[in-house]
């Protein structure tokens, strides 16, 4: 992609991250997303077009309200960075246009999951059903193909569903909650069954990694419950650039 489309991507990657954020901010607590307009969650001014530039509006109001100078927070601009970064690293490895599409649509469905998954450990339904049947839908006309892409979201829903059965009987906890359920679910109708897999490893070793540092830090128990869809979001973001490499490696060391 020439370098005007990367700076395209970028530009609609910031306009797309502060949707995403009103997404994180309401969408847990199911509120709409349309209206009322954005406005600050301290005294409650509707916020002006002039001060909902992505990125430039935080840095030129110090990330602090118009009206009454609370803080902002820092997760506004971090959003709109991350989603235009993610954006222009799909346009980098993607030139098949349809298919660039579909993994925009999958980044900012990730993005807006990991922070609603961070902030509040809930990974709404209304991200992961319609993502799990546009996922579904992509897949008749662009890759992974639908039959890939069904075996992908049904044992995405199975392995975790199992998992959390089994762990539940065993030590009467949740290892994971039915979110992540569906959130793997949507990730193997996008990326079809190998790369589900590839996720799920990604994610676990990640998350098993993070688990015993802050457990060695005292900050963590081996009983406590990680966000796994942040590890579940970072791993597909990371498949859905490099997936189809890491496993033709793989398979190369079988011949």
């Amino acid at each position: 992609m020439t370098g005007a489309g990367l700076a395209w991507l970028a530009l609609v990657g910031l306009m797309i991250g502060s949707f995403l954020n009103v997404c994180v901010s309401r969408l847990p607590a199911r509120e709409s997303i349309a209206s009322p307009p954005s406005r600050c969650p301290v005294c409650r001014t509707p916020i002006r077009w002039f001060d909902n530039i992505p990125v430039l509006s935080y840095l030129a109001l110090a990330g602090r309200c118009r009206s009454c100078r609370a803080p902002i927070s820092l997760r506004y601009p971090l959003v709109e960075i991350a989603t235009a970064a993610a954006f222009v690293a799909q346009g980098l490895v993607h030139e098949d246009l349809g298919l660039l599409a579909v993994r925009l649509v999958l980044t900012a469905l990730l993005v807006a999951l990991f922070g609603t998954d961070l902030e509040t450990e809930r990974l709404p339904n209304a991200l992961t059903l319609p993502g799990l049947v546009f996922g579904l839908a992509a897949s008749v006309v662009l890759p992974p193909g639908l039959p890939s892409s069904l075996i992908g979201a049904a044992l995405g829903a199975a392995i975790p569903w199992l998992i959390r059965w089994v762990w539940f009987h065993a030590k009467g906890v949740e290892a994971m909650g039915l979110g992540d359920v569906k959130m793997l679910a949507m990730i193997g109708a996008f990326l079809g069954w190998q790369q589900m897999w590839l996720v799920l490893v990604l994610a676990s070793l990640a998350g098993a990694i993070v688990g015993i540092l802050l457990t060695a830090l005292g900050r963590h128990s081996m009983q406590s419950r990680l966000p796994f869809g942040t590890f579940l979001a970072v791993a597909a973001l990371a498949t859905s650039l490099g997936g189809d490499a890491v496993i033709d490696w793989y398979l190369r060391l079988y011949p």
